[in-house]
């Protein structure tokens, strides 16, 4: 079998090891090539795109691919949206396999919205201490709000460009404890974190943390689906897979 998988997250990291045995199926995992020096993986590896939804339909049938699987992150909505596409028009089966979202519990303060520039905007007009935690993509739609005075933290570096006036920025990968998330916010009085609703264990500390301290999260909420069948665990993947596998 010749799997496909677009990747970039946890999810599709664990996939790839959990296949990597199976002398089966020749997996390839494809990224998109904005994380610098991204891990190893234990199966085949492509750096950067397809060329949109015509291009991934040419790989597609070159690589005589059996079956996709759409693991990159759940706000990837223009590559999940390509994948949909080709994947339909070279008849090629799809599966989305995305961690479950975020859900409030009790004690947080959650506001949703659709949207950067939404969440941008309910920071309201008086100046704050905000926490954004969307990536280095995104922050783009807050230069729209410069009155309030930024906590960033990305993985990657910053072009100067994306600085703000009020702003200072961390680069570091999660996970993070909850106490030290803890402490970061209150060494720099956060009064709001912003994040994506992306699910999964890694960014879960930031929330604890918020909640611990009493402070608003404006949580974005995420694109809508592609319409494809939707995993969200490592076994439902792998069963996917195996009830696509040709015939012998």
């Amino acid at each position: 079998m010749r799997l496909l998988i677009l990747g970039g997250t946890e999810q599709a990291s664990a996939l790839a090891a959990a296949l990597a045995c199976d002398a089966g199926i020749d997996a390839t995992l494809s990224l998109a090539g904005r994380t610098q020096n991204p891990d190893a993986f234990p199966v085949k590896r492509r750096i950067g795109g397809f060329g949109g939804a015509e291009g991934l339909v040419q790989y597609l049938r070159a690589e005589r691919i059996n079956a996709v699987i759409d693991a990159t992150h759940p706000f990837a909505a223009q590559i999940s949206a390509n994948a949909a596409t080709a994947c339909t028009t070279a008849q090629v089966p799809l599966a989305v396999f995305s961690r479950a979202e975020w859900s409030p519990v009790n004690g947080d303060r959650w506001t949703f919205v659709p949207g950067m520039a939404g969440a941008a905007a309910a920071l309201g007009a008086e100046p704050r201490r905000a926490f954004l935690t969307v990536g280095r993509l995104a922050l783009g739609a807050f230069a729209a709000a410069p009155q309030h005075c930024y906590l960033i933290r990305t993985i990657e570096a910053l072009d100067a460009g994306a600085m703000f006036a009020h702003c200072r920025h961390i680069r570091a990968r999660a996970p993070f404890p909850i106490d030290d998330e803890v402490a970061l916010m209150r060494a720099e009085r956060i009064d709001c974190l912003v994040s994506k609703n992306s699910g999964g264990v890694s960014g879960r500390a930031k929330l604890a943390a918020a909640r611990a301290l009493g402070i608003e999260v404006i949580m974005v909420t995420r694109p809508p689906a592609s319409g494809a069948e939707n995993v969200s665990t490592l076994e439902a993947a792998i069963d996917w897979i195996a009830r696509h596998r040709p015939a012998p």
